[in-house]
């Protein structure tokens, strides 16, 4: 099988690169990247010297760029997006060309030939906030920041193509991925790096959202999973079943990381955060024959001697456009903030 995957330089799409060419030894990856802020080419060097591995820089709204990346492949997995939802407050445009607009232009590429799969990676957050009980598949989609209405444009353009040309896709909506190689303006890189640097920790609001966290690993187990064993129109969820507030998470980050609790600081919240997601994860357990193996001590653990242990590569990323963006988004707020957990 050869795959074209795409956004394959950011943080999920490298992780699952990496683990399709470990695993799955008749398999060919090409990796299709615009190298945006939190796509990065060294993300992949570990795999330059791989056969089965190519790397093509190009921009998936890019017509020509998708058809020639896609040349000679079977399967689509689509990583690529502008996928922070502080950014996407600030400034929507990007999130709907590449999350939506891109797209289409793969998926306007794919249908010209008979191909095995197309496989659009979603979000839990396409449901908006859950007060109470799980996310079905089958749910109302309600997304409440440009970056899930983006997302929700996104898979349901995908869905479309099934159903108006019988192109064969599928759509995954996974939970909060945490792991190695995430772009520190997450709220478990972000954490870990700043109480290494011995800065502020700036949690939203009351620190009460809950989240369900998944580790970068399970997921993309997941998505090798899906590839092989779904049927073309399946939407599949993807969870941890782990559900933590940022005020837990944080507490954990401290923990690993020998950090005075002081650093934390409650700041003005975001616009429409929204309160809890949680997904059903029944589907693809029955289905797929897919479970999450890693429990979230573990993962945080694994998370934070990553970035221990890789200095240089978040450093790197601080110095540079990072700044100001930290500056912008946190500076007025940290003035303003409040004590400790």
């Amino acid at each position: 099988m050869k795959l074209l995957v795409t956004g394959g330089a950011g943080f999920i799409g490298s992780n699952f690169t990496r683990l399709a060419l470990k695993t799955k030894s008749d398999w060919e990856v090409t990796v299709l990247d615009k190298l945006t802020y939190a796509g990065r080419r060294e993300n992949l060097e570990d795999l330059d010297d791989e056969p089965r591995f190519e790397f093509i820089h190009g921009d998936i709204c890019d017509e020509k760029a998708a058809l020639c990346a896609m040349e000679g492949c079977d399967t689509v997995v689509n990583f690529a997006a502008e996928t922070h939802v502080d950014r996407s407050i600030d400034d929507s445009s990007s999130f709907v060309r590449t999350d939506i607009e891109g797209v289409r232009v793969l998926l306007e590429a794919f249908r010209r030939e008979d191909r095995h799969l197309f496989l659009q990676i979603s979000t839990d957050e396409v449901y908006g906030s859950v007060e109470k009980g799980r996310s079905n598949e089958t749910d109302q989609l309600a997304p409440r920041s440009p970056y899930a209405a983006s997302k929700a444009g996104g898979e349901l353009l995908a869905m479309s193509y099934w159903i108006t040309y019988g192109v064969p896709v599928t759509v995954t909506r996974a939970s909060n991925n945490y792991g190695p190689f995430q772009y520190p303006e997450k709220l478990i890189p972000l954490f870990i790096t700043n109480a290494m640097n011995g800065e502020p920790l700036p949690v939203y609001g009351d620190g009460l959202n809950k989240r369900d966290w998944l580790f970068v690993e399970d997921h993309c187990n997941a998505l090798l999973k899906v590839i092989e064993k779904s049927e073309p129109g399946r939407i599949y969820n993807i969870g941890a079943g782990q559900e933590y507030t940022n005020r837990e998470v944080t507490s954990s980050i401290l923990e690993v990381t020998g950090t005075d609790r002081e650093l934390v600081r409650y700041i003005e919240d975001r616009p429409g955060h929204d309160r809890r997601y949680a997904l059903n994860v029944d589907l693809i357990e029955n289905e797929i024959g897919w479970k999450a193996e890693t429990g979230f001590d573990e993962g945080i653990r694994k998370t934070a001697d990553w970035y221990i242990e890789n200095r240089a590569w978040w450093q790197s990323i601080k110095s540079g456009e990072f700044r100001e963006y930290y500056r912008s988004m946190y500076a007025d707020r940290l003035k303003n903030s409040r004590g400790s957990i």
